[in-house]
């Protein structure tokens, strides 16, 4: 009996925990038509609602569940990296609590992976329905750079929603740097991947905690864990300018010679200062968001750090007893720690 290890990441989620695992179940005769276990694993990063209490309560009605608590919000990336560390599956799925991520495509997910011989198969929306149209605008634009100029293969529309075999797993949990940008990752590492396109879906319940600025500093992210391209524009930006003052400075030294030097232009020459100025400023600024990304790697703090795992224990040994499945996370050498685990 395989084993398919649901990984759920959560952020003040409490509204979406039942009709979540409600939507799933309707998989049900799925799972048992293709002698599949399950296990789905909540992530608790840092909630301040009663998202875990949610939880707790499913996991006294199913054993199936289990839930990895943070000791603080540590972001999602750092929830995907605890979910598919602690998973045990042969096949691992990530799905967002908010049903924007509909469960119902987990059998052509599961198809494409075991029938048809990819190692990987993710979801893409092929509309933005629903979506603030300038946040449309600059995700395309983000798509089409990072596509352009990142060694990642990045897709348009895609979500984290995908399901993995086990192979593609570890390889994602090989890399274990801090900065995490997922989408960039899952591209990076290759592997043969499926994509099913759906239509957006608005979120079931409460309010996305991704607003625009933040939106803008996760592309950021991006850009800079998997492209040069900022350095790169930096260093022609200088030499660019370096060429227009050099000409700038044989003009204005002809121009003196032959016609005198009379006191005028001011104030384009102050525009021009600030101009230059603002520029340096700017590439100052690409270049410290790299340092700082290098200093957040080398202090080697852990991705996020473990408060409580509840949950699972009779699936487990089940499956375990069953198709011997990986140990659980600890085995691998991640940088997670954990307090206490039930």
């Amino acid at each position: 009996m395989k084993l398919i290890s649901v990984v759920v990441p959560c952020y003040n989620e409490e509204e979406n925990v039942f009709p979540f695992y409600e939507e799933f179940m309707k998989n049900k005769p799925f799972l048992d038509a293709n002698d599949l276990n399950y296990e789905i694993l909540y992530i608790d990063d840092g909630c301040r609602d009663h998202t875990a209490d949610k939880v707790k309560e499913l996991i006294e009605k199913d054993r199936h569940i289990r839930l990895i608590s943070f000791s603080r919000n540590f972001g999602k990336e750092a929830g995907i990296y605890a979910g598919l560390s602690h998973a045990r599956g042969d096949y691992v799925c990530m799905m967002d609590a908010d049903l924007q991520d509909p469960p119902a495509l987990l059998p052509e997910l599961y198809k494409a992976v075991t029938e048809e011989g990819y190692d990987c198969a993710a979801t893409r929306r092929v509309d933005r329905k629903g979506e603030p149209p300038i946040r449309s605008f600059f995700a395309r634009r983000f798509y089409a750079l990072m596509k352009k100029f990142s060694d990642a293969d990045l897709v348009d529309g895609a979500r984290d929603y995908r399901l993995m075999t086990r192979q593609m797993v570890d390889a994602v949990l090989s890399m274990q740097e801090y900065n995490r940008f997922s989408k960039g990752i899952f591209g990076w590492i290759g592997f043969r991947t499926k994509w099913i396109e759906f239509e957006n879906i608005e979120r079931l319940h409460g309010e996305t905690k991704w607003n625009f600025w933040s939106l803008f500093a996760y592309a950021v992210d991006g850009i800079i864990d998997f492209s040069s391209m900022p350095l790169t524009f930096a260093a022609v930006m200088g030499f660019v300018l370096s060429f227009v003052a050099i000409v700038m400075l044989v003009f204005v030294f002809l121009r003196a010679a032959i016609f005198g030097d009379p006191v005028a232009g001011w104030p384009s020459t102050i525009c021009i200062m600030l101009l230059i100025a603002g520029l340096q400023m700017l590439m100052l600024g690409v270049i410290g968001q790299y340092l700082s990304k290098t200093y957040l790697e080398v202090k080697r703090r852990p991705i996020y750090i473990l408060r409580e795992e509840l949950g699972g224990e009779a699936a487990v040994r089940a499956d375990d007893a069953a198709s011997g499945v990986r140990k659980d996370a600890a085995d691998h050498a991640l940088p997670g720690t954990e307090d206490t685990k039930a």
